[in-house]
């Protein structure tokens, strides 16, 4: 298709900088109780009372008074929410919090075309993958939205959310599989009196981005307090951004490209490879027209760098002063440092962000039967649209053009080729190479829609045992995920082609085309069994040349629909059968039975064609294939809290848990706290904790993605016969049934100060370690090629070529894998947080807030031979790397009316590429494919964003309303910059937008 299928409707900051505000704004990841703004104790309590509603917390089975679990646990309170939130989606402010690294979310996912996750928001804590930390709503699990098993945070109702739980370490002997690097639980408001409306809108200060945001929600009790019914509906929508102007957001348009060196020779050279501080840089390979970088035939490549503007005129590109490679060598300059370097569009004609529409609504009924016995029935469906910039449609293609000077012109001679450049350009030339951004083709979208239901029944309720209150809960759970991953304005390889080879007809053609009418090759040659009478011709040279018949032949939308299902159902008990000495003993056990399914259809035109040979895609990205498959786990666990007297109470839990497909496993916890005086308590925790194979790891019949990977062999300068510096391919993962789970071993060892010389500071900090052995992964393209340009045959067999798009030396690369548990990670760090409230008369206060996470070490070892271990922290390249520091902080002057809350985060100052080294002479001998390259600078910046929210209340009769203003960005900073094309910034850790207005009001009505 054309056109989409909706358009509208749908810097630096240095480290000491950071580390001084991360110290001074140090809130409290520590445990609280239902806290206020200013946060309270930094405990773990299992139940507390807020509004009358029993609360129990995250990270344990046990519920007592009093208790407080040894793992971390940082309590973010509705106040919190609204006073500092950034944006009308709450998946944004959790973002905010150290603890969370590296998570998926609309601004990082744009090229996530084939896998249906782009516009999610899925959370990712320290990094170690979206996969291993457990969402829970109400203590419960959520099904995925992705065919990872991610939950999308945009499926919770967020105006129902009361707090958010977020458990910083391993709790899978409390809630099962995933609970590797920790737990966040977003708790609702199940007691809600009154009703509450919340509206608010938005803009970005460059005028677009606009959004906005409505809920409604209520409740009510009946039969005098035993029954009590919720209900909420609320609606988003965001404006997509699918351009970067170079006016309202300069960032994108520096020339901050990094270049290889053309003097620079592998295996040999101690100068730098890479050069990143050179400005301005450009891509040289590339144009909205196209661009030719080869030709065969007569002088080789004499028309290399011609490249067509309007119309299809033909203009000689200007070279800067250093290109790369260097000009005359065998291979086609793709860098030039100055010269037209801003002639490449593909830092333009690129998204920042979706256009999103969403809408949900939930609904709870509870009813108290019988004393100490309620009933309760549950239920929820949201669906999300988003529509999604994924970039231009580039390719590289070659025309035939042999004969083009012969009279009358053979079907040989591509006739746009001919009739665009002429024949005396073309004069002994019998082929042209051309790559392009094609500005006349729309952009490639992602359009995808997830439906998401949720239903739960149960009871729950307390007894007295022992002489002492225990409390039971038993619940079946039916979540449903409908996943349709729609593409729009997706090349059709074939189709591609066959437009792209044109050829003037000739005279007594078979299909009687009028003679020296540009008809499709395939149509007017001397063969008939491959005709297309559907085929129209496409003029690819040049800007405002193609025909919108040809567009609409040669693009398709492929989709996949998928249907994830899972079912649980379970029951707990948590009571204190007896006491010693020191206290009571308190324990809780509890079973849980889980199904999950998947299962999925694809039109066979938008699959690729397997066979035991090879994968041939038939589409530039998608590819998608289907697949289902099931498993189910049966569950029992048992934990327990034990007094020792003088301050210390031991923590301890195990849980059984038996897979269908991977078998059975043991998780277990041993924790302790002790608090000598009321001043301080110590806390350490050793767990053993799992993460299970998903159903994509299991039963995937084949995920295609597609990109570059960087050729081994290259040599700059060189005659070509090495091949060019990247080479296209498109990936094939599948499935993989023999897979076990993931284990971790975990430690948390921190402290707790709440000095009582010091009225209303707390402060914690925690030391975590998490070793996770026999992780999942696949060995990335990349290392594939490198390996087999090594000699190792067994990677050699997992490449092919496919000869539709290969060009003369350089070929378009299939490659296939498989995951296995063959990685290991290693996390380490350190939390530090703290709070500090000051009363100011009678009912004002200000309070400062802080969190900040030092990041030590996020190593992975894939065990290849040949290859070392990689250290992510204080990398600042991409999503898979982690900052040293990852810094919030914020102030709040509080009045029973107002409030005022400015908000300081960011993140360290680090290097670009992990394994980069900084040199400018004495540096290593490096090759292509070595895994550490050398950079004459591999630093990039910090960021420090400064946020701003105002907030009124006023006072009716009989309701509350509070008006509120948020600026994000307040400074407008720009983003983290990376020396790289395309979108040249960091769109997991930066703010890519710049300033936003957010305006809005709540109203209570009791």
């Amino acid at each position: 298709m054309r056109n989409p299928r909706r358009q509208s409707s749908l810097s630096s900051f240095s480290s000491l900088a950071a580390i001084a505000l991360a110290t001074a704004l140090a809130a409290p990841a520590a445990a609280q109780t239902a806290p206020s703004a200013a946060g309270s104790e930094q405990g773990t309590p299992a139940q507390t009372e807020t509004g009358g509603e029993e609360v129990v917390v995250t990270g344990t089975r046990v519920i007592r008074d009093g208790f407080k679990a040894p793992t971390p646990l940082t309590v973010l309170t509705r106040e919190d929410i609204e006073n500092t939130s950034p944006t009308n989606n709450i998946a944004d402010f959790v973002n905010q919090m150290p603890q969370l690294a590296g998570s998926t979310k609309p601004a990082n996912s744009r090229l996530n075309i084939s896998n249906g996750s782009a516009g999610i928001n899925a959370l990712n804590m320290r990094n170690l993958g979206e996969g291993r930390v457990l969402i829970l709503v109400d203590g419960r699990r959520s099904v995925g939205s992705t065919i990872y098993g991610w939950v999308d945070i945009n499926t919770i109702p967020q105006a129902l959310v009361d707090r958010v739980e977020v458990v910083t370490g391993g709790a899978s002997s409390a809630y099962g599989s995933d609970a590797v690097s920790g737990v966040v639980n977003f708790v609702l408001n199940k007691k809600l009196e009154g009703l509450r409306a919340e509206g608010d809108v938005g803009v970005t200060s460059a005028g677009d981005g606009f959004n906005y945001s409505g809920s409604i929600s209520g409740g009510t009790s009946f039969a005098d307090g035993r029954g009590h019914v919720i209900f909420n509906a609320e609606i988003a929508h965001q404006d997509g951004i699918f351009s970067v102007d170079p006016g309202d957001r300069p960032w994108n348009h520096t020339g901050y490209v990094q270049y290889s060196d053309p003097a620079w020779v592998s295996g040999v050279s101690t100068t730098p490879r890479w050069i990143t501080t050179s400005r301005p840089v450009g891509q040289t390979n590339q144009a909205p027209g196209g661009f030719i970088t080869g030709s065969a035939g007569g002088v080789a490549n004499r028309l290399r760098g011609l490249y067509f503007g309007q119309n299809g005129q033909v203009i000689p590109f200007q070279y800067g002063s250093i290109t790369s490679p260097a000009l005359g060598s065998g291979s086609a300059p793709t860098r030039t440092v100055g010269g037209d370097w801003q002639l490449n569009d593909s830092g333009r004609r690129i998204g920042l962000n979706p256009e999103d529409d969403r809408w949900g609504v939930f609904g709870r009924l509870s009813f108290e039967v019988a004393d100490g016995v309620e009933l309760f029935a549950e239920g929820s469906y949201n669906r999300q649209e988003v529509f999604f910039n994924a970039g231009p449609n580039l390719s590289s293609f070659t025309m035939n053009t042999t004969g083009c000077t012969t009279v009358p012109v053979p079907v040989t001679c591509n006739a746009y080729a001919l009739q665009t450049l002429g024949a005396a350009q073309l004069a002994g030339v019998t082929s042209v190479s051309v790559t392009t951004t094609a500005a006349d083709l729309p952009f490639r979208g992602i359009n995808n829609e997830r439906k998401v239901q949720r239903y739960v029944v149960g009871a729950e309720g307390n007894f007295d045992a022992f002489g002492r209150d225990a409390r039971w809960d038993v619940f079946a759970q039916y979540s449903r995920s409908d996943l349709h991953e729609q593409l729009r304005n997706i090349m059709n390889n074939t189709r591609m082609a066959n437009a792209t080879a044109s050829a003037f007809a000739p005279a007594g053609n078979a299909g009687g085309y009028a003679t020296g009418s540009i008809q499709c090759l395939i149509n007017v040659d001397a063969s008939t069994t491959n005709n297309d009478p559907n085929c129209v011709p496409l003029n690819r040279l040049g800007v405002g040349v193609a025909n919108p018949a040809a567009i609409d032949y040669a693009l398709g939308d492929p989709y996949r629909d998928q249907v994830m299902e899972q079912f649980v159902t379970g029951a707990n008990l948590s009571l204190t059968p007896f006491a010693t000495w020191a206290g009571d003993v308190s324990i809780a056990v509890g079973g849980e039975y889980r199904e999950e399914k998947i299962r999925g259809s694809v039109p066979t035109e938008f699959q690729p064609i397997v066979t035991t040979t090879g994968t041939t895609n038939q589409w530039s990205v998608g590819n998608y294939l289907p697949f289902t498959g099931k498993y189910n786990v049966k569950e029992a666990y048992l934990e327990t809290v034990v007094p020792l007297g003088l301050g210390l109470e031991f923590n301890g839990a195990v849980r059984a848990t038996d897979y269908s497909n991977a078998g059975y496993v043991t998780t277990w916890k041993l924790g302790a706290t002790w608090q000598p005086i009321e001043d301080i308590r110590f806390r350490v925790t050793r767990s053993r904790d799992i993460r299970a194979p998903n159903l994509n790891e299991l039963y995937q019949a084949g995920t295609a993605n597609s990109d570059t990977v960087a050729n081994p062999n290259f040599v700059p300068g060189g005659t070509g016969t090495s091949g060019t510096q990247r080479f296209g391919y498109s990936g094939l993962v599948t499935g993989n049934p023999d897979l076990k789970p993931e284990v971790a071993n975990s430690w948390n060892i921190g402290a707790v100060l709440s000095p009582r010389f010091l009225p209303g500071f707390t402060a914690s900090a925690d030391y975590f370690r998490i070793d996770l052995s026999g992780a999942i992964d696949s060995i990335s393209a990349q290392e594939i090629v490198n390996r087999c340009a090594e000699g190792n045959q067994s990677f050699c067999d997992a490449i092919t070529e496919d000869a539709t798009r290969s060009l003369p030396n350089s070929p378009y690369l299939l490659i296939r894998s498989q995951p296995f548990n063959f990685v290991s990670r290693l996390v380490r760090g350190i939390d530090f947080d703290a709070a500090y409230r000051v009363p100011l008369g009678s009912e004002d206060s200000f309070t400062i807030k802080g969190t900040a996470t030092r990041y030590i070490e996020n190593i992975v070892n894939t065990g290849i031979p040949g290859t070392r271990p990689v250290n992510t922290v204080g990398v600042n390249g991409g999503q898979a790397s982690t900052p040293t520091w990852i810094f919030r902080g914020s102030a709040t002057y509080a009045t029973p009316n107002f409030s005022a809350t400015v908000t300081g985060r960011g993140v360290s100052a680090g290097r670009y590429d992990a394994n980069g080294v900084e040199c400018q002479t004495g540096c290593p001998v490096t090759t292509t494919s070595s895994q550490t390259q050398t950079y004459d600078d591999n630093n990039v910046s910090g960021l420090f964003y400064v946020d701003l929210n105002l907030s009124q209340k006023i006072v009716m009769s009989g309701s509350e309303a509070q008006m509120f203003f948020n600026v994000t960005n307040l400074f407008n900073r720009w983003p983290l910059l990376l020396p790289e094309t395309g979108l040249a910034a960091n769109s997991t850790y930066s703010d890519l937008l710049g300033r936003q207005f957010r305006v809005g009001i709540r109203f209570n009505l009791r």
